[in-house]
């Protein structure tokens, strides 16, 4: 069921209620080729979906979120043939890897896909029946380049020196006999729906990357591929098996017919799904994907998001550029949270950034460590230490800590609605620092000397507690690990709901202990190593 608006009753220093409402929201990973182990680029992508999917969860809304893996790619047939085993042996285990990836990166999944399910090859044989009964099929030679790193036909335009620019490699001439997708049929409509909807694709200057190809003129592309028995057959020419984005794009909606047995949840959750991607798959997802959609009598996705690489030497991180780095590494080094939050933080979601593993241990270090674990350390040492471990004080105290906490109630859910989640959190820490500045301000540690200032103490202390409460629920969804402790640390309920973000939500308690640190130190020599 649809899930009612979300409204809460205005708290001292609040001005307005929550105002949003409550609806479904389902986001996708792309499925990620199983031709070798994750790298952070996939982690990359894994943990913005998974922001966003929490953070709609903490707004009450009924969510979806799906990653998986696309197996029947050409180059991962071919490297089960180099190890002489079956090419479903192959990808069974190296699926492992991949199944591990979202659960080691606290990524809440609701569903992992693989394409050599047998619930998503059904659905794609009954979805390219569609395309074929509606005269969108015909029957052609193909002669041409093909990079098999992006499973693409390229252009001479495309190449640089000959090569794939993003492989580095020569592409393959390849001449076949295949079944045609009547993609230049759609450019009308294609034109027609980006000039309708603006926000159909983004960032902006996605979205006008992707016009000007349309408008540019469509060359029709094959959904099939001869002489190769790894793949799902077509339902009307089983010689051949569907080219390898005529079945992977199809998982986007496979996955709902099948994900919880004896549902379908396409009514509930397709018409509220944003796919989030990398650059390099632009075309497929912003072009190819919405005229399949329309030919197969589907509505097209609501939102597109095309975020930028992540950048090592300028480069794009890849195994087949061998600077790949392995996410599982960083995590057993720094933790997950961290990762997490040097993704979100490292450059502005959307844009091209330089990875650099220094990077993550100076965030580790300066930020998550002593921006945010030594005030929660400070806090409650000094609760413990001046009241006996006793938070009390109330919503009377401090009006720029509740004008604050306000804007992020209602300004962090428009960032994450515009996919900002660098400037979502950026706004939390700006809260972070400004509670560091009132423990320099204030000086607790001053006022306790004098115990007829013991209620102006307590309300200092408040507070700090209270920032840090907000805080918690505000980086829950970037940091799953981390804000329950922070919670637990102020003795307060581990209730992450937006509607938390507020003043005066803080309960009195007893028993507060000087908290241990959030994000222990790590030695250089570790953090080197990583």
């Amino acid at each position: 069921m649809q899930t009612e608006a979300m409204q809460t009753e205005a708290m001292p220093g609040e001005t307005r209620r929550l105002s949003w409402t409550a609806m479904r929201f389902y986001v996708t990973t792309p499925i990620y080729y199983v031709n070798d182990k994750p790298h952070i680029g996939h982690a990359y992508t894994t943990i913005a979906a998974d922001i966003l999917a929490r953070h709609h969860r903490q707004r009450g809304e009924e969510t979806f979120f799906l990653t998986g893996v696309d197996e029947h790619a050409t180059k991962v047939w071919r490297v089960a043939e180099q190890q002489g085993i079956p090419a479903q042996e192959y990808v069974d285990r190296i699926a492992v890897a991949w199944r591990e990836l979202p659960a080691r990166l606290n990524a809440q999944t609701d569903f992992f896909l693989r394409t050599s399910d047998a619930g998503h090859k059904e659905f794609v044989r009954d979805f390219l029946q569609r395309i074929y009964d509606n005269d969108d099929v015909y029957e052609d030679v193909y002669a041409g380049l093909y990079c098999v790193g992006c499973e693409a036909f390229k252009t001479e335009a495309e190449l640089v020196d000959g090569k794939c620019p993003l492989h580095n490699v020569e592409p393959e001439w390849i001449e076949e006999k295949n079944y045609f997708f009547r993609l230049s049929k759609y450019q009308d409509q294609l034109l027609a729906l980006l000039d309708s909807r603006a926000e159909f694709v983004q960032p902006s200057f996605r979205f006008n990357e992707v016009r000007s190809f349309i408008a540019g003129g469509l060359r029709d592309f094959s959904i099939s591929r001869a002489g190769q028995p790894w793949g799902i057959p077509l339902p009307w020419d089983e010689s051949q098996v569907a080219y390898v984005w005529a079945d992977a794009l199809v998982n986007y909606l496979s996955a709902l017919t099948y994900a919880r047995p004896g549902e379908d949840l396409r009514e509930a959750f397709w018409p509220e799904v944003r796919h989030l991607m990398a650059q390099d798959i632009i075309r497929f997802h912003c072009v190819y994907w919405p005229a399949m959609l329309l030919s197969a009598g589907y509505e097209v996705p609501k939102q597109i998001f095309i975020h930028g690489y992540l950048l090592l030497d300028e480069l794009k991180i890849s195994k087949s550029l061998g600077n790949a780095i392995d996410p599982l590494e960083l995590i057993d080094r720094f933790g997950a949270d961290a990762v997490r939050y040097w993704c979100a933080r490292a450059v502005p979601f959307g844009q091209d950034g330089s990875a650099s593993l220094s990077a993550i241990a100076d965030r580790y270090e300066r930020e998550l460590g002593n921006d945010l674990g030594n005030l929660l350390s400070r806090t409650t040492a000094m609760i413990a230490r001046f009241t006996c471990g006793s938070l009390r004080g109330g919503p009377q105290g401090s009006s720029a800590l509740a004008a604050s906490i306000q804007a992020l109630q209602t300004q962090v859910p428009e960032d994450i609605d515009r996919f900002d989640i660098t400037g979502a959190i950026d706004r939390v820490w700006a809260l972070v620092r400004d509670l560091n500045r009132h423990v320099t301000e204030t000086k607790p540690w001053e006022i306790a000397k004098d115990e007829t200032r013991a209620d102006e103490l307590d309300q200092v202390l408040y507070d700090l507690a209270e920032g840090l409460r907000v805080t918690a629920v505000a980086l829950a969804a970037y940091l799953p690990e981390t804000a329950p402790k922070i919670l637990a640390a102020l003795g307060q309920p581990q209730e992450l709901g937006w509607d938390q973000v507020a003043y005066g939500r803080l309960v009195a308690t007893d028993g507060i202990e000087a908290a241990p640190p959030l994000f222990p130190r790590i030695e250089p020599a570790a953090a080197d190593a990583a």
